[in-house]
């Protein structure tokens, strides 16, 4: 991914990292776009000074799908654990 493509995921609530899932790229207040790892909270920049070079290589940036087959499992708990069984107890 390049500079452009992070910043465009990150500013759309996608989950980026850097090299493995530990390493977080996101936007702070100030509108910074910075790695940070996750463990100890160590940080830095997205890019050097100059913005456009990465802190990192392309290949090494990715985003984090969410996994479908959790999706689909929770989402099947869900729904067992909130039958609607309680409709009929207030008639009657």
């Amino acid at each position: 991914m390049n500079v452009a493509e992070i910043k465009l995921a990150v500013d759309a609530g996608k989950s980026v990292h850097w090299v493995n899932e530990g390493y977080r790229v996101h936007r702070d207040g100030l509108g910074q776009y910075l790695i940070t790892f996750v463990r100890n909270g160590s940080t830095i920049g997205l890019t050097d000074r100059s913005g456009k070079r990465l802190n990192g290589a392309e290949a090494d940036f990715f985003i984090l799908e969410p996994r479908l087959d959790v999706a689909a499992e929770q989402g099947r708990v869900v729904r067992g654990a909130t039958s609607d069984t309680r409709s009929g107890a207030g008639s009657g």
